[in-house]
Order: structure tokens, then C-alpha cells, then sequence
């Protein structure tokens, strides 16, 4: 986006096929993202270090937006620099993009399809399995000690048990971890940032990947053009059919929802749903519901479901436009801005975070947050288990205390089935996500079909 030339740590079109491979086992949400990019980059291709890896997700998890398709950002810019995190973090997208056009296209043409609930219902509860997997690899390499162990419990139950905002429990760790570099680094600055004994270092040294010297100019450029390739295709939507159109509506309220997204998809989808709802008519009641399980059970990140909001809203109130088309527009207009924030983020950011790598406080402060980074995963595991595995959850109110408890009468033997077969082909046999998912798509669709039958 600024640096004059590409210096490539691997090759690209190497890169490419990575990325592109990668982009094809992106679900599971973050966690099950993170886990396959830790897999294919730290395990198996060994591009990037531990260390490395989980500073950039630190910070990822710092910034509002998707922090899994960030990090994929922030890793093509290291291997590949500007060009490299454009396509990492395009590619990341691509494949949700496509699967939720067409089921949107699906949805909006046969309704709610028994062939599209009998997929679903085989895939949302083996991304169980992805998810918890997620926890325990990176669990295992980022708490190291006893103190770390217990930061990522307290942001568990801060999230699980108290409903605290996501935004203070990721703070009060980093402040956790600042004041204690300063006063106990050696409870902080430990192989928790390092390489898990018994795995083999990286194949490219730290000082050979990608990086920039930052500046004010740099930061100038890329801040500018990232808000004109932002605000462009909006003006001109704004002038090809009126700045009052559903369009424009869209544009800019995802545009506004794609800054405050802290804490990930699912701390903003309930205000997104509300106003879809309630305020815009968008959507009808019930509906943001099936378009989440489309984007928990297709690639790419949760907040795709904005697509699928904004494909339907467009398609019921076309304005002079045909339906089918106007569906088409707003669902890319909407996943355009929506993303294009995240690769600003991350051009501007990373360079001075990687600057800072050395130094002990910031060092302290990422251990810190990527210890609390854990029990946010793990709280995600635990909702999306609940929510998977029984038709209806109670919210429990005790004082500060809101617990969601499952009604055990209405627990899923198929979602239960499936998710047993995922966690042993996960964690017996140690299957691929895509042999996982596609496994369980034929098992569950099949008992779900003879169930309708």
C-alpha cells in the first residue's frame, strides 16, 4: 500500500496456494480460523515462529473487526509484504463471501430448504470439535505458567459467568501484564512466547520477515488511500440511484459497525440484529438467527452474516433496481466496507508493533493478553456448544452473575451424535478440518433427512 517493492520471504504464488489452501478450512469461527492458520503456518510449513505468531494475534485482538482474517492480514504482510497481506487477507474472505451469495440466493428463492437445514445440521456441531481444538493448541502454547493459566480462567468467567465486556476484560489483562512486566517480568517474558518443546523452530529467522520502518508519510498514505478505496464505491452508489437508497443505508451503517467491533462478531450482531429488525425492517424475526448459522457453518469470519442481512434487505426493497440484482449490489457493497477497515488496521499498525517487538513491557503486555485471549476462545466454545446442542438456553440472573443455562428437554441426540463423531475423528484420528466437515455434513444430513422422512 506504500513500501515501493515487494520482498517476498517465500515465494508468492507459493504463498497464494497457502493462503487459498487455508482459505478453504476457515470455519469454526475465530477460534477454528486461528487454529488452522496455526497449523498450516507455525506446524506444518513452519514460515512463521510461536513467538511471532502469537504477538501479531495479540494485537489483533487489540482492534476492532474480524481478528482471525486480521492475523491472516498481518501474516501475508510478514511473508509477503503490502501485496501479501491483500491477498491473505481477500482470500480469507472469498469463500464465505461466495458460499453466503449463494445461500442467501437460496434462501431468498425456495425459503428455508430442507437440503440447506439437513447440511447445516450436520456442520454447525462438528465446528464443536474445531473450536475446541482451538482452545487446547493454543491454550497449551501460550500458557506457560501458573499465573498465565489463571488469566485466562478469570477472562473466562468474567466473560461466561459475569457478562462483562469484552473490550475491558482484554484491557484489565494487558494492564495485568504492564504492571507486571515492570515489577515481575519473569512471570510474563517466559517460553510462553516461545517454541513448545519438542516442536521444531521455524524454517525463516525472525529478522528475515517482512518489515517497515514506520513513519508519519507512510501512515499518511496509507490512511488515505484505505478511506478512498472505503468511501468510493459508496459515493458512487450515492450517485448512480440517490443518496436515500437502501443501498446507501446499508453502506453506512455497516461502515459504522465496522469500527466498534470489538470483541468479535458476536459482541455486535445482537445491535445489528436489533436495528435490522426493528429499525431498518431488513429482516424478519428469526431470520438473522438462520443467517448466523450460515456464516458459523461456512469459511470466513462470523460478521459475514451482514452479507445475508444486507442481500435480503436489498431484495425485498430493490427501489427501481430488479430485485435479484439489487440483492447482488448491496451484499457486496456491505462486505466491501466492511473489510476494507481491517487491511488499514492492520498496514498502519503492524509496522510499530513489530518495532516494538523487543521491548519488555509490550512483550509483557501481549503475554498477558494473549493468555486472556484463551478464555475468550474458551467462552465462545462453551456459547456456540450450548447454542449448538440445545433448542433453547435460558439466561440466569443472580446479582452480577448472568449464566446461560441450557433446558436439557431440548437437547439435539443428532447435534450430540455428530459432535461426538467430530471430537473423535479431531482428536483420535486427528483429521483435517475440510475431512471433519465433510464427514459430518454426509452423517448428519443423512439422519437428518431419514428423521423428515
Amino acid at each position: 500500500m506504500s513500501e515501493p517493492a515487494r520482498r517476498d520471504v517465500v515465494p508468492f504464488t507459493m504463498a497464494v496456494r497457502a493462503w487459498f489452501a487455508i482459505s478453504l478450512q476457515t470455519f469454526g469461527g475465530p477460534a477454528g480460523q486461528i487454529a488452522v492458520m496455526h497449523r498450516e503456518l507455525v506446524e506444518e510449513r513452519r514460515w512463521i515462529g510461536e513467538e511471532r505468531f502469537l504477538h501479531a494475534l495479540s494485537y489483533c485482538t487489540l482492534i476492532p473487526g474480524p481478528e482471525a482474517q486480521q492475523l491472516a492480514i498481518y501474516l501475508g504482510w510478514l511473508l509477503n509484504g503490502t501485496v501479501g497481506g491483500l491477498v491473505a487477507g481477500s482470500l480469507f474472505v472469498l469463500p464465505g463471501y461466495l458460499a453466503i451469495m449463494a445461500l442467501s440466493i437460496t434462501y431468498a428463492a425456495f425459503g428455508d430448504s430442507t437440503v440447506v437445514s439437513a447440511v447445516f445440521a450436520g456442520v454447525a456441531p462438528a465446528v464443536l470439535a474445531i473450536v475446541a481444538q482451538a482452545v487446547w493448541r493454543v491454550g497449551g502454547r501460550a500458557l506457560r505458567n501458573r499465573l498465565l493459566m489463571a488469566i485466562a480462567g478469570v477472562a473466562f468467567l468474567a466473560l461466561f459467568v459475569f457478562a462483562i465486556p469484552f473490550p475491558l476484560v482484554i484491557a484489565a489483562a494487558g494492564l495485568t501484564g504492564f504492571l507486571g512486566g515492570r515489577t515481575r517480568p519473569s512471570l510474563f517474558i517466559t517460553t510462553a512466547h516461545g517454541a513448545k518443546p519438542g516442536v521444531a523452530p521455524p524454517l525463516i529467522a525472525d529478522d528475515a520477515l517482512h518489515g517497515v520502518k514506520p513513519s508519519w508519510r507512510r501512515a499518511g498514505r496509507v490512511v488515505a488511500i484505505s478511506v478512498v478505496l472505503w468511501a468510493l464505491p459508496i459515493v458512487a452508489v450515492a450517485v448512480a440511484v440517490g443518496r436515500r437508497s437502501i443501498f446507501v443505508k446499508q453502506a453506512t451503517f455497516f461502515s459504522g459497525t465496522a469500527v466498534v467491533t470489538f470483541g468479535g462478531a458476536y459482541a455486535v450482531l445482537s445491535y445489528v440484529a436489533q436495528r435490522a429488525v426493528l429499525s431498518y425492517h431488513w429482516l424478519l424475526p428469526g431470520e438473522m438467527v438462520r443467517g448466523l448459522a450460515m456464516a458459523e457453518t461456512t469459511p470466513g469470519p462470523l460478521i459475514q452474516v451482514v452479507q445475508f442481512v444486507a442481500f435480503l434487505g436489498a431484495y425485498r426493497a430493490p427501489g427501481t433496481l430488479n430485485p435479484w440484482v439489487a440483492a447482488v449490489i448491496a451484499a457486496t457493497l456491505v462486505t466491501w466496507v466492511t473489510y476494507v477497515p481491517c487491511f488499514l488496521f492492520i498496514f498502519l499498525g503492524a509496522p510499530h508493533i513489530e518495532s516494538l517487538r523487543g521491548n519488555q513491557n509490550l512483550t509483557a503486555t501481549l503475554s498477558a493478553i494473549t493468555a486472556a485471549v484463551v478464555g475468550v476462545i474458551a467462552n465462545l466454545a462453551v456459547f456456540f456448544a450450548v447454542n449448538t446442542l440445545f433448542g433453547q438456553v435460558r439466561v440466569r440472573r443472580a446479582g452480577p452473575i448472568h449464566v446461560n443455562v441450557p433446558l436439557w428437554s431440548t437437547i439435539s441426540p443428532l447435534a450430540v451424535v455428530v459432535a461426538v463423531l467430530a471430537f473423535v475423528l479431531a482428536f483420535r484420528f486427528t483429521w483435517k478440518v475440510p475431512r471433519i466437515l465433510g464427514a459430518c455434513a454426509v452423517v448428519g444430513g443423512a439422519i437428518y433427512l431419514m428423521s423428515r422422512a
